[in-house]
């Protein structure tokens, strides 16, 4: 059984007229850089508690919840990478107020990768645990199929009408499907608890949730990763956890390697989430690579 870790009580930082959630644990340490950890798609700053707990008895960390995510602002914005990029950069600048090392899960990933290439001024290291966004294809692909694109299409736009759309989030933000969705994403069962369960549930019921849910859908696929990566020169971690149903672990770690080949990897035996399925080993393995850092004064 996993124990349940509290949350420290966080508090809330004004963004382009939009209110912000973070949460802090740790001291400043002069030797070491500050970490911030951001979240993946539907979880917030809760879903890394046990990483806030046990990583900030040796540094400084802060975890934010993503404009439309978690007790953060439910803003009628579009959403996207560059969207979440400038709001971690304007945190890292505005509140944290030296360069980070940047975690994130899944999307939080995605737009971790974003500061780490676009604004490197903020960025002391990155840690992307099975991060998400989309590769260049170099493959030759075969011909496209007309019917099955005009199909897609058409699903995608009926879905992502008001009332369909809708319709879908109050379906998928039940607690029973948060909680079999969870079931196919862990592979610890015991760390799917009533309370992981709530973190993700009460933030959909906020005014404006279901609007998220239709923008972050709707909005145009970002950069590629490969051009990201391109972009990048901090030392980069990957925490892969290896029975991620929604990805391929390794073909997917493959093709950051090739990209970025001077990355630390490690695979762990967790789903898409490692860092609240297996948090121990996550934490160790963060701790030991940012004191592996030649100089942090």
């Amino acid at each position: 059984m996993q124990t349940v870790v509290a949350a420290p009580t966080g508090t809330y930082w004004s963004w382009r007229g939009h209110s912000i959630y973070y949460v802090k644990a740790g001291e400043p340490q002069a030797d070491r850089p500050p970490l911030l950890l951001v979240h993946g798609f539907g979880a917030s700053t809760d879903h890394w508690r046990k990483n806030l707990a046990g990583l900030g008895e040796q540094f400084e960390v802060w975890a934010i919840d993503l404009l439309g995510f978690g007790r953060s602002a439910k803003a009628e914005v579009d959403y996207s990478g560059d969207l979440w990029r400038d709001q971690l950069h304007d945190f890292i600048t505005e509140v944290i107020g030296k360069p980070a090392v940047l975690a994130g899960n899944s999307l939080g990933g995605y737009a971790c990768l974003c500061v780490a290439a676009q604004r490197s001024e903020s960025v002391a290291g990155l840690i992307l645990l099975n991060p998400a966004g989309p590769f260049t294809e170099t493959q030759t692909v075969a011909k496209p199929d007309p019917f099955r694109e005009v199909f897609t299409n058409i699903v995608r736009s009926v879905l992502l009408a008001p009332l369909p759309s809708w319709l879908l989030f109050q379906y998928v933000r039940q607690k029973s499907m948060i909680r079999k969705t969870l079931a196919k994403v862990y592979l610890d069962q015991t760390a799917i608890t009533d309370q992981l369960v709530e973190d993700i549930y009460r933030p959909s019921c906020d005014p404006g949730a279901a609007q998220v849910f239709a923008s972050v859908f709707k909005s145009p696929r970002g950069e590629k990763n490969d051009v990201l990566l391109s972009q990048i020169s901090c030392p980069l971690l990957m925490l892969w956890g290896e029975g991620d149903p929604w990805m391929n672990s390794r073909s997917r770690g493959a093709r950051f390697r090739e990209h970025y080949p001077q990355l630390t990897e490690y695979y762990l035996q967790a789903g898409h989430c490692p860092h609240d399925e297996v948090p121990a080993q996550v934490n160790a393995l963060i701790q030991d690579w940012v004191l592996s850092f030649p100089s942090h004064v």
